[in-house]
């Protein structure tokens, strides 16, 4: 049982929370007061005109922490936040690992709109196990620390009442209520065999706790003992001709089975891991956690928010937050960005009593784990940007592009690459200024042999893409974006004009200023941060980069996947072609067992066998 979490006592009285920034000129612009701030450890405190609180950090150094959100090249995620702040006010605190328990009793108290908040992932439902002696089993929606364990979240709300009932199938526990009250006879789920009667005395606490140890293995995966009792027990019904009972032990079994074929990825560790990942636009912000116990997926659930800090600062907000109460921390935690390891373990063994491996994996089985847990992030924050009206904006950029009528469909490129390795264009799509995926594509360049060329590289794809669009007479865009500058933007528009497509627009987004490039004389243009155009231009541009990163990272992931199948004896070039064509991904081959990896690969069970302990090590 996870010890019960200290007294945060770092800066706890009202005195000191309410007096703190004193030592900064309020009179001076905030971008001055952040250049008064020290060179210390600490926290910061950010308030808007009505002097609320609206964002709250930390920094090993304040002043270059502060500093940064000032600078000519932020991100319009922070120029939002900035053009917000009146004033900012500051705590020195002795460490940054004071400051990160500071910072978070600050949210805590103060909730700031701009940090993160766990509000939607705790409705979720969880399995509760009562801490009494003879213990109660049921569904709720809150954590309460009296040593109760406790089995979730449930995002898939009709798992766990699969779970449920099947554990009232196969184990008569109690259904009254806590604290047990004594009778002098059993109710009628007694009666029906329902429960075991410990309210009338009728059974010991030893015989009791015997069955509540059988659900925690089933909650927890470990079925191979319960289905072994199962079968014997049914044999036995079977062989006296009992076969009511028989047929009981039967369908109790099959349902045992229907949860764990539930399961869809496995592995054969017996240790509890969490998987965290983080994905954002602009400021929505979606996290994924993925829990593994005993090597089986028991839990997924996905945590949204509005928030303008970056990634690596929200998650680690977010860890703080969800293992605050100290019952839910796993043997390791993988996380999808780089936080001070060092900082969180000491708080989860400090503040929680808990020891906590945190780690980023870069390979292998954790990363490709971490890898879903992304991809559902992912789906989730697209999900929820494709929901916002860009009427406005679209109507701002035709005003400012000087087109004739608001772009109804904006097409988008960018180019990612490693050393001139694994070259790939992406093409995007909005539609009414959201997302429109299923018409992105990706190039793979083939024209450049080894060398660096950005501009050979979008003449490439822009001619692949536009000569489909003339030969099969699709639909042409109203507006393309380039990312890149005057070049990149000159090199689309030979294209185009070679394609006799003279009526499509094009634009760059200079990334160092945000700066507006025409295909034209026109001047470049900055608009104000704020800008409705500028955030539509810019969700264009950002969608472009990640989806031509995640290309990139795809062609070296399907490479390094080639190098692992072809390291188990049995397997080679040839064959591991055919399982990558037949499977996609080394994720789907983990959720098959060696029996059906040798009946749908035509593999030999034994190759089979090495494969999936290859990809668990």
């Amino acid at each position: 049982m996870k010890k019960k979490p200290k007294e945060q006592a770092v800066y706890q009285t009202e005195s000191e929370i309410e007096s703190f920034g004193s030592s900064v000129a309020e009179s001076l612009e905030p971008s001055q007061q952040a250049k008064e701030l020290p060179h210390s450890s600490g926290v910061y405190l950010m308030r808007d005109s009505k002097e609320t609180i609206i964002y709250v950090g930390k920094a090993k150094d304040l002043r270059k922490r502060v500093t940064s959100y000032f600078l000519a090249n932020r991100s319009p995620k922070t120029a939002a936040l900035v053009s917000k702040i009146a004033c900012i006010e500051h705590i020195i605190t002795g460490n940054e690992y004071e400051a990160l328990v500071l910072e978070n009793n600050l949210i805590k108290k103060y909730s700031p709109r701009y940090n993160i908040s766990l509000k939607d992932g705790k409705s979720y439902p969880i399995i509760r196990i009562t801490n009494e002696p003879f213990p109660k089993v049921f569904k709720t929606r809150r954590f309460i620390d009296d040593g109760s364990s406790y089995y979730g979240p449930y995002p898939d709300a009709g798992k766990l009442d699969l779970y449920l009932d099947l554990i009232a199938k196969l184990f008569p526990l109690r259904r009254c209520g806590t604290p047990l009250k004594k009778r002098d006879k059993p109710c009628l789920y007694y009666h029906i065999g329902l429960c075991l009667g410990p309210c009338a005395g009728l059974v010991s606490v030893e015989e009791y706790n015997k069955s509540i140890a059988a659900v925690k293995n089933l909650l927890e995966g470990k079925t191979e003992a319960l289905l072994a009792s199962l079968e014997e027990e049914m044999q036995r019904a079977s062989k006296a001709l009992n076969f009511e009972e028989a047929a009981v032990k039967r369908d109790q079994i099959a349902a045992i089975k229907a949860v764990e074929t539930g399961q869809q990825v496995q592995d054969f560790t017996q240790e509890s891991r969490d998987y965290a990942a983080i994905e954002m636009r602009g400021p929505l912000c979606t996290i994924s956690l993925m829990q593994m116990r005993s090597g089986q997926l028991i839990g997924r659930a996905l945590y949204r928010a509005e928030t303008f800090g970056d990634e690596t600062e929200t998650l680690l907000n977010f860890l703080v937050q969800y293992y605050a109460d100290g019952l839910k921390l796993p043997q390791f935690l993988y996380v999808s960005h780089e936080i001070d390891v060092n900082l969180i373990r000491r708080y989860f063994s400090e503040q929680l009593g808990g020891r906590l491996e945190v780690s980023l994996p870069l390979d292998g089985k954790h990363f490709r784990i971490l890898r879903m847990a992304r991809e559902n992030a992912v789906r989730d924050v697209e999900k929820r940007l494709k929901s916002r009206d860009n009427t406005k904006a679209l109507d701002d950029l035709a005003e400012v592009l000087g087109l004739n009528a608001p772009p109804s469909l904006i097409e988008g490129f960018d180019i990612a690459h490693l050393s001139g390795k694994y070259t790939v264009a992406s093409l995007i799509s909005f539609r009414d200024g959201n997302p429109d995926k299923p018409n992105y594509r990706r190039y793979n360049i083939k024209s450049l042999e080894g060398k660096i060329d950005d501009y050979e590289s979008i003449r490439e794809a822009v001619a692949r893409r536009y000569t489909k669009i003339l030969n099969e007479n699709l639909v042409r865009p109203d507006l393309l974006i380039i990312d890149g500058g005057k070049g990149q933007v000159n090199a689309a528009r030979q294209v185009l004009d070679d394609l006799g497509m003279f009526e499509i627009p094009i634009i760059g987004l200079a990334e160092e200023y945000e700066t507006i490039v025409f295909d034209d004389d026109r001047q470049d243009l900055q608009l104000p941060e704020d800008h409705e155009a500028l955030r539509l231009v810019m969700a264009v541009r950002d969608e472009c980069h990640r989806f031509a990163t995640s290309a990139n990272q795809a062609a070296r992931s399907k490479e390094a996947s080639f190098r692992v199948l072809e390291s188990v004896q049995g397997i080679g070039k040839k064959r591991s072609e055919q399982l990558m064509k037949q499977y996609g991904s080394l994720e789907v081959l983990l959720t098959k067992t060696a029996e059906e990896l040798a009946a749908e690969a035509s593999l030999p069970l034994a190759v089979a066998q090495r494969l999936l302990k290859q990809l668990t090590l």
